[in-house]
């Protein structure tokens, strides 16, 4: 059987959900020898260089599947981008990929709550405030944005407001069961 790089990526894909980075990266790696341009081979190396913690080398894969046309207008990859360069503490690149992301897809839940993750760090907590809460208004949902929410109001003294956000993720535990 000849080898292509969709049947490597399938492979690669299998062997990272195992916890075999390191053969998933190798496998990643092959694939990208036979089809350079593919923004989804390197999407897929980049989510699994950041879970196997080679961040910075996350960061380029990511940043180079997002320079192809196909990928630049891919939420997912904004996302995964942004959140990679959060971890990073790399703020100013994580909210400048959010925005770029949200030109594209201004109802993007993932990318607002980041967005008011990277300002929560930086402690401007009513910006983050304005981004957690339209996340949730997107997204009411959404438990990592109600948490941050709360946390947030918690920082600017909303008591009111971290109690109802309290509440509403009661809520959504008692639903829908342990989203923890």
């Amino acid at each position: 059987m000849k080898e292509n790089s969709g049947s490597l990526n399938d492979e690669a894909i299998k062997l990272s959900q195992s916890g075999l980075y390191t053969e998933a990266i190798a496998c990643f790696r092959r694939a990208i020898t036979l089809e350079r341009d593919n923004w989804l081979l390197w999407f897929n190396l980049g989510l699994t260089l950041r879970d196997a913690g080679f961040l910075e080398e996350a960061i380029t894969a990511l940043e180079t599947a997002n320079s192809f046309e196909e990928g630049e207008a891919n939420p997912d990859i904004s996302e995964a981008l942004a959140v990679s360069y959060f971890d990073a503490k790399d703020f100013d690149n994580a909210l400048q990929t959010c925005f770029k992301g949200l030109e594209i897809n201004p109802v993007n839940a993932e990318l607002w709550n980041t967005a008011g993750a990277v300002y929560f760090n930086k402690a401007e907590y009513t910006n983050a405030m304005d981004a957690f809460e339209t996340s949730v208004t997107i997204n009411p949902y959404y438990p990592e944005a109600l948490y941050n929410l709360r946390d947030t109001y918690l920082e600017l003294k909303n008591e009111k407001g971290a109690m109802e956000c309290e509440e509403k993720l009661k809520a959504l535990k008692k639903n829908k069961g342990d989203f923890n």
